[in-house]
């Protein structure tokens, strides 16, 4: 195959700004201890933060009116200084008789980011986007392919997570109300390079009632293509969510292509960091591996990651390839992904194919985003 053009420098700096004018403070950008500190520099007592906290956290409730712990006449001042409105909903698509839906959000800079809300029989999943573009250069993901506009702040990340909530409470999706239980950072953006904003809202996710949503960390997944700092910087935090390194092939010489951060960290590398972290947690960690037809699906590649993983605490996750239009990247052939399956499970890697929802509503990340700016 070809190679496409790779970018003259990979930058590889953490929370690198790349700001257009600076995003409002909100509550979410803070730790407990710190959102305190900050109600003291509005001039406030630190308690009214923790008011403010259960109300968006415990209740998902941002409209002032109804809190009622409150002085009226402060309420909509409270608001404006913890809560301040950072996304708004530009438009939702709908599949799978509405148990999947694609929201699109504006951004206080008209930057444009999606999440996607998924109802199982089991669980309501949110994937949500931790920068709006992605730096990364992988040729065949629309994300990547648009490129960096910017990080999102902690606020930006947990206010699609918490409008996430509050959909499922309020009954939004069929079925009646339910829960938030997962939440998965594989939408827009590479985490890992905005480490310290997903940092946050990770913790604003795990952490207990009123500080934090309360969902457990093991219903918290991380996506990274391979930022071995990133994943060495993880390991540290103990916090024992899931970790999802989307490696795409186990071979040097194609991901130096389709994952040009290969460049600097290779599979070898990539996989230690992850044992690392699997041995520091007790977690095991998934391979996230999109099959595209005649690149990466060959026998022999699979051959490869089944020795590569035998040993190891994996699980892959394979991703039939939700392609971008005008692109000449497409999903594999079902005979050729049996194969694959076939042939790690022969190894004893455990592997499973990821549901192909939201292929009817541009599910893959970035493509609503695209059609929006195109149409504007």
């Amino acid at each position: 195959m070809s190679r496409p053009e790779q970018p003259a420098e990979l930058k590889l700096v953490f929370d690198e700004p790349v700001q257009r004018k600076k995003v409002p403070q909100h509550l979410a950008d803070f730790s407990p201890a710190e959102r305190k500190d900050f109600a003291k520099e509005l001039g406030l007592p630190g308690f009214r933060s923790t008011q403010v906290s259960a109300h968006y956290f415990g209740h998902l409730d941002t409209n002032p009116d109804s809190w009622s712990d409150i002085p009226a006449d402060m309420r909509s001042t409270f608001a404006e200084m913890f809560t301040p409105k950072l996304i708004e909903l530009v438009r939702s698509i709908t599949c799978d008789n509405g148990m999947t839906r694609k929201d699109l959000w504006r951004l206080h800079d008209g930057v444009l980011v999606e999440s996607v809300l998924m109802r199982y029989t089991d669980r309501t999943t949110v994937c949500v986007s931790s920068q709006a573009g992605c730096g990364m250069n992988c040729p065949f993901c629309a994300t990547g392919q648009a490129g960096l506009t910017r990080n999102l702040s902690a606020g930006e990340i947990t206010e699609q997570i918490v409008a996430s909530a509050r959909a499922c409470a309020s009954g939004e999706l069929p079925g009646g109300p339910t829960r938030l239980s997962n939440v998965v950072f594989m939408g827009m953006g590479e985490p890992m390079a905005n480490y310290k904003a997903v940092m946050r809202s990770i913790r604003n996710i795990t952490d207990p009632h009123p500080d934090g949503l309360g969902i457990s960390a093991r219903s918290v997944t991380l996506s990274t293509v391979g930022l071995v700092n990133g994943i060495e910087k993880l390991t540290e935090e103990g916090i024992p969510l899931t970790l999802a390194v989307s490696l795409h092939t186990p071979d040097d010489e194609l991901r130096d292509s389709l994952v040009p951060i290969n460049s600097r960290w290779k599979v070898k590398e990539v996989l230690a960091a992850a044992d690392a972290y699997a041995e520091k947690t007790g977690r095991r960690y998934s391979i996230e591996y999109a099959l595209i037809r005649d690149i990466n699906d060959h026998t022999w590649r699979a051959d490869l990651l089944g020795r590569l993983l035998k040993n190891r605490n994996a699980h892959v996750n394979l991703i039939p390839l939700n392609p971008t239009p005008g692109s000449k990247w497409t999903a594999s052939r079902k005979e050729d992904e049996a194969e694959f399956v076939r042939i790690l499970e022969s190894y004893g890697v455990a592997t499973t194919v990821r549901d192909t929802r939201g292929r009817e509503i541009d599910g893959a990340c970035g493509q609503l985003a695209a059609a929006e700016i195109a149409n504007s």
